[in-house]
Parts: C-alpha cells; sequence; structure tokens
C-alpha cells in the first residue's frame, strides 16, 4: 500500500500548515525530512531539508505509529510555516520519495475505515461536520462523528444476534423439546423482536440529516397587497421581493434562505390568491397554493381564514388606519414600524421551527439512505409468522441490514461516493 501526503489543515496562506503523512512508508520519508524523530505523540521543532540537503522550514513534528493512529496506520504530522512556497517545497520533498504519493480526497479517513478506526456510521457523520453551516446541523453531524449512532446500531445489531442465537438454540434441539416448550419460546422471541422493532421505529422519529441541511419552509400567503412581500423582507433583513401597492406584484415564488437561532430556513414570498383570467397571473396562483401546501410553517395573511388549521395567523398593517384593532383570531400582529412585532413573529416561527428539527443525543439524526435501512430492517423484525425457520431468515435478514450500515457490507462504489465528499487532506 502506498504511503500518501496531503495537507490536511486548508490550503495556504495561512499562519501554520499541518501536513499528513500515513502508510508504511511514512517514518522513513519522515527520517529523511526531519532527521532523528520525536517520540510517539510528543512534538518536537526540527529542521526539515530536502533529498539535496537544503532546508525548507522548522516546523513541528509529530510521530503517531499505528494502529494507534487516526489512520491505523504509522503516521507523522508536519506543522510548517503556511506560506504556499514553504507548503509546495515539503509536498516536492515528499513527493520525490519512493513509495509516496498525494493523497487523493477523504483518503485518510476511508484507511481509518478500512483499518477499524471508525465505523460507516462515523464517517459520514465525519463528512456532514465538514459541511455542516448550521448549529443544529453541526449538533447531529457531531452526533454521529462522535459515534452515538453507531453505538446504537450496534446495540440493535447485538440484541438481532442473540434472538438469532436463540432460535438457532431451538431449531437444533427441536426434535428434543416438547411441543408447548417451543411454542413458549418462540412466543417470547417474537415479543422481543417485536421490543426491538419499536425501538428502530422511535429512532426515525428524528427529523433526517437532509431535513436538516434543507430547512424549514416558511410560506408567507394571503390575498393580493395583504404586505406578503414586505414581511418577507423584514423578515429577511434584506429587499429580497419587490414591493409596491399595485396589485399582483408579485407573480411567482420568491425564495429567502436564512439561519435563525441556528437553523435553517427558506423564507417564501408568493402570489395573491385571487382568481383571475390572466394565464401568467394563473400559474403564479397556483404555485402559490402549491406552496402553502407543502409549507412546514405558514403564515397567512389574510383576514378571512386560512386554508390550514396549523397556520399562524398574522395581522399585518396594524399601524394604518382600520387595522389598528386586532381581530381576535389573529395569533399575532405585526407592522413595518415596529420592529418589537417582527421580533416577536420570529419568536414564534422559530419555536415551530425547533418543534419540527428537534433532536437528541437519544435519537440521532440519520441520512434518508440509512433511515430507508432502519426502516426495511424494522419491518424484517415485524413478521407475524410463529415458523421458527422464517423467524430466523427474518432476523437474518435484519442482521445483514444493520451491518451495512456500519460499513461492514459497504461496496466500492458506496464508499467512492462518500469519500469524495472530503478534502485532500481528510
Amino acid at each position: 500500500m502506498a504511503t500518501i501526503f496531503a495537507v490536511s489543515s486548508g490550503r495556504p496562506p495561512a499562519a501554520i500548515a499541518v501536513i499528513r503523512c500515513s502508510g508504511p512508508q511514512a517514518f522513513i520519508a519522515a527520517t529523511k525530512l526531519a532527521g532523528t524523530l520525536p517520540r510517539p505523540r510528543r512534538a518536537s521543532l526540527r529542521s526539515l531539508h530536502d533529498g539535496e540537503g537544503r532546508m525548507l522550514d522548522s516546523a513541528l513534528v509529530l510521530c503517531f505509529p499505528g494502529p494507534a493512529s487516526a489512520t491505523g496506520e504509522d503516521l507523522v504530522e508536519f506543522h510548517c510555516h503556511g506560506g504556499r512556497a514553504v507548503v509546495a517545497a515539503v509536498e516536492r520533498a515528499l513527493a520525490a520519495q519512493p513509495g509516496l504519493r498525494l493523497a487523493e480526497p477523504g483518503e485518510f479517513t476511508r484507511r481509518a475505515l478500512e483499518n477499524g478506526r471508525i465505523d460507516l456510521l462515523e464517517a459520514e457523520g465525519l463528512a456532514d461536520l465538514l459541511s455542516a453551516e448550521t448549529e443544529a446541523q453541526r449538533i447531529a453531524a457531531m452526533a454521529a462523528a462522535e459515534g452515538r449512532l453507531s453505538a446504537r446500531t450496534r446495540d440493535w445489531l447485538d440484541a438481532v444476534a442473540l434472538l438469532s442465537a436463540r432460535v438457532e438454540v431451538l431449531l437444533d434441539y427441536a426434535e428434543e423439546a416438547d411441543v408447548a416448550d417451543d411454542a413458549d419460546v418462540i412466543d417470547a422471541i417474537i415479543a422481543d423482536m417485536a421490543k426491538l422493532r419499536s425501538a428502530i421505529v422511535a429512532a426515525l422519529a428524528a427529523p433526517s440529516v437532509e431535513r436538516l441541511r434543507d430547512g424549514i419552509r416558511i410560506v408567507i400567503a394571503g390575498p393580493p397587497n395583504a404586505g406578503k412581500s414586505t414581511l418577507l423582507n423584514l423578515l429577511a433583513e434584506r429587499d429580497a421581493a419587490i414591493v409596491s401597492p399595485i396589485s399582483g406584484t408579485t407573480r411567482d415564488r420568491i425564495e429567502a434562505p436564512v439561519v435563525r437561532a441556528g437553523l435553517p430556513v427558506v423564507l417564501i414570498d408568493t402570489a395573491g390568491l385571487i382568481e383571475t383570467n390572466d394565464p401568467v397571473e394563473a400559474i403564479g396562483v397556483d404555485r402559490a397554493r402549491d406552496a402553502l401546501l407543502s409549507a412546514d410553517v405558514l403564515l397567512w395573511l389574510g383576514d378571512d381564514s386560512p386554508p390550514r388549521n396549523d397556520a399562524i395567523r398574522v395581522h399585518a398593517r396594524r399601524d394604518e388606519h382600520g387595522r389598528r384593532e386586532t381581530p381576535h383570531t389573529a395569533d399575532i400582529a405585526i407592522s413595518a414600524r415596529e420592529p418589537e412585532t417582527i421580533a416577536a413573529l420570529w419568536q414564534l416561527v422559530t419555536a415551530r421551527a425547533k418543534a419540527l428539527l428537534a433532536t437528541s443525543d437519544d435519537v440521532p439524526a440519520m441520512h434518508e439512505h440509512q433511515r430507508r435501512r432502519c426502516e426495511a430492517a424494522a419491518a424484517a423484525l415485524g413478521g407475524v409468522t410463529r415458523d421458527p425457520l422464517i423467524v430466523a431468515e427474518n432476523l437474518a435478514h435484519a442482521r445483514r441490514i444493520l451491518s451495512q450500515l456500519l460499513g461492514i457490507d459497504a461496496t466500492e462504489a458506496m464508499l467512492d461516493a462518500l469519500f469524495g465528499r472530503f478534502c485532500l487532506g481528510k
């Protein structure tokens, strides 16, 4: 296996650049650059030289013997000055040594997976952590990267293995056991399968990773000139939509992504809901109706009843003549001239969003493909048959599915797709 190297601290220029080197030739390569290496896991200052003896930089060098390293292999880190020329010179000196090459994207983490330092769920969590843009995404990714989702899956896998063993004992000694006793044993196994299935189904109650990434869709809807575009701009704190007193100014959906209280939110302005013979305006109205039906949170600015019972009824323009009295049916009254009313609306919306994206350490978020595997495992555990042979096969199927979650049966195509999301030094 080749020894790989790459910058793991981001591309220069920077104050410090960390260059990692992992593989069977890592210590030999580091010795050629730095001379005598420091003791394992102890940072020491060394002068780095190329193959012709020219000094490249003064750097801190750390050595991590495998298998107790991040990759499970011998690993060396060079903490160099972060200038482009310095990094390029050190990389050239490493590349000039036999058996060394530049790492591919995600190759360090892939080797950690292949060497048993992490499992597939932890690797996917790490990929999510590197791409996290909001606090909610970071928390969910940390739960996976730190192994909480892996621990939960291993518990399920252990429980399935134990149930499988109990069924195998029943099958092996079926001729020696009493029929009534067999019935009691299989009933107990089926009951335990049902409990395990319930635990897996409960874990699926958490929002998916994709849901945390895409965010909550907040649709602003109502009749023309109700103040929808003005409200969008106030909530987004920028001029995302054109505002005018002319009816029908907004003819299509306008989306404005924002982050609020650590949560991703997409604000959506819609065309006014009216009956019209204008074909272009009619398209906008149809899209508005589609948007409000699929909204996670609907802000209804009409004075009539909203199309959904869970809508937040907003009494807009309460500072205008004839609208100063808030109807008893309204959930909140707002005015563009009163910032505190917009802040109060945000509090109401944020509470809804947090409820929809609620996560916990006990129920980590999963990707959609992980959720589908859990659903398949739960289905395998939910069979109604009392035939021990079929029960054994169902348990074996559940065991295979849970093993795939941990990467025990991962395919090369799956791994290539995952680690392609990583940078070179990760």
